[in-house]
């Protein structure tokens, strides 16, 4: 159940990642380019699911809160 739960988290995170990755590409804003790859990059170094919708919250709310 926890595998499925992962690939789950992880394809969620993925395509935010990917929406944020373009958002950032295209406007040239470096905080969403960045977090976007940061969001389809940590599921495969995170094998927890718990610390893993931990970490992808985080993340997407990171832009949010840091505008440079």
């Amino acid at each position: 159940m926890e595998g499925t739960s992962l690939i789950m988290w992880g394809m969620v995170f993925g395509a935010v990642g990917v929406g944020f990755f373009m958002y950032g590409k295209k406007q040239k804003v470096f905080v969403p380019l960045f977090v976007g790859i940061a969001l389809f990059v940590i599921p495969y170094f995170i094998s927890n699911v718990y610390m893993l919708v931990l970490a992808g919250t985080v993340l997407v709310a990171l832009p949010y809160f840091v505008r440079i």
